[in-house]
């Protein structure tokens, strides 16, 4: 006897902006699934439409593909979907899509985390032969920060110890992100808690210093991955 699951409605974004526009990006990366692909599947409103797009195909043209999702939430819309998935510790990913909340002039500089899932979309990226990210125009920047903060995952004994040292590398702002719903911090998928921190300055060996320091899991900052942006 299967549940009823209607968690793919639960989790559908609302009111997405720049809808029509994101469908048009979410139709071309869906264009590119080839039968017997693994796939990494990132997060964010244009990655949901995705996922919905790849599994019309899926459907449609009986393609056998496996997702490597980057969060629960992108887990749970797959299975909802029927689209098979796995954990990278079973496959590695041919390519992979993921949203972003910033993307520099260069296309090269990403600030991703909103969603408190960028240890995963990182892990994923790094082992992906090329991540097609998917931007809509309010997404590109002249240079990183312009709109949000970068988000540090820490370990949640190491803050006080963390934020000192992050002071030394010139942050300005740093802000425990709060849990909506729910009384105190976000705790990610991985137990721990975010920081959303701005900085004097985005330099080149800024994503390597922040993770440099003891009790930081990971940054949502990425700088000069294999990516190619989509828009």
């Amino acid at each position: 006897m299967e549940w009823l699951n209607n968690f793919a409605k639960e989790i559908e974004p609302q009111n997405i902006s720049n809808k029509d526009k994101k469908e048009e990006v979410a139709k071309k990366v869906a264009e590119k699934v080839k039968d017997g692909d693994i796939i990494s599947f990132g997060s964010g409103s244009t990655s949901y439409l995705a996922i919905k797009e790849i599994a019309k195909r899926i459907e449609e043209e009986d393609l056998h593909i496996i997702a490597i999702p980057t969060s629960y939430e992108v887990k749970s819309l797959c299975q909802s979907l029927k689209i098979p998935t796995a954990s990278i510790l079973e496959y590695k990913p041919d390519w992979g899509f993921d949203g972003a909340d910033e993307v520099d002039k260069n296309h090269n500089w990403l600030i991703k985390g909103r969603g408190a899932a960028m240890f995963k979309e990182k892990l994923n990226m790094v082992n992906s032969g090329l991540t097609y990210i998917l931007a809509d125009e309010s997404k590109f920047v002249e240079n990183l920060g312009e709109k949000f903060p970068i988000p540090i995952e820490v370990y949640p004994e190491a803050v006080s110890s963390v934020k000192e040292a992050l002071l030394d590398l010139g942050m300005t702002e740093c802000v425990l992100r709060k849990a909506e719903k729910k009384d105190g911090p976000v705790f990610t998928e991985n137990n721990n808690v975010i920081l959303d921190t701005k900085f004097s300055e985005i330099y080149e060996t800024l994503e390597e210093d922040i993770k440099a320091i003891t009790g930081v899991i990971e940054s949502g900052l990425f700088i000069d991955y294999p990516i190619e942006v989509i828009n």
